[in-house]
């Protein structure tokens, strides 16, 4: 997985079913995750996408989010990150709005999220 770059974990809590050997990790970044109520919310229906973007949008606008994005930034300027999340759901989930912000902090470049 060396293409991969640096892998950090987006999720409160550890996937199912995984160890830390099968996911070889950078960093374990618990506090991008979206809060509990929110993900308890969302519960990864597709027609509350939207409105989870938003409200996610709005959390990771806060200070140290948005700083802790930041350093995520400046390491996909310097190689390859892979955002690693539980979710079954390729589409639908928080390494999406992730990578989003982070493309954002570097001009629209494109992040892997796995």
């Amino acid at each position: 997985m060396a293409e991969d770059g640096d892998r950090v974990l987006v999720d409160r809590v550890w996937p199912r079913g995984r160890t830390k050997s099968q996911l070889k990790l950078d960093a374990w970044r618990r506090d991008l995750a979206p809060t509990e109520g929110l993900r308890k919310w969302f519960g990864h229906d597709p027609r509350r996408w939207a409105e989870f973007q938003k409200r996610y949008h709005a959390e990771l606008a806060a200070p140290d989010l948005s700083k802790a994005l930041d350093e995520l930034a400046a390491v996909a300027r310097t190689g390859a990150l892979t955002l690693v999340y539980g979710a079954r759901d390729t589409q639908h989930n928080q390494a999406r709005v992730i990578a989003d912000e982070i493309e954002s902090r570097l001009g629209g470049d494109p992040l892997e999220a796995r």
